[in-house]
């Protein structure tokens, strides 16, 4: 009966050195993926955020368009049709008794 040769010392620590390759490659990848997924989250948050703030600025611009157009009506009542705001002494306040309600 003949024994079994043994593989040489430099085979068993290739061997090694490739699983030890295999799993720090496959560590690898899964920590990439890992980043990915919190950089993709990271992605999601932000464009969430631009379209609220976005949103948010159609609103400004509609509410400083509102005020132009209100100076601009003052200002064509003025010139246009001569209206003005009449001094203190030509205003009368008009006020109601207590025991009227007013309802809408």
């Amino acid at each position: 009966m003949s024994a079994i040769p043994r593989p040489p010392l430099w085979s068993l620590l290739l061997t090694l050195a490739l699983i030890a390759g295999v799993i720090g490659s496959a560590l690898g990848v899964a920590y990439q993926v890992f980043l990915y997924r919190e950089s993709f989250q990271s992605l999601q948050d932000a464009r969430k955020e631009r379209e609220r703030l976005d949103i948010e600025w159609g609103k400004l611009l509609i509410e400083q368009q509102t005020f132009g157009a209100t100076t601009q009506i003052g200002g064509r009542a003025v010139m246009t049709l001569r209206m003005y705001s009449p001094p203190p002494n030509q205003t009368v306040t008009l006020s109601l008794p207590d025991s009227v309600v007013m309802t809408r």
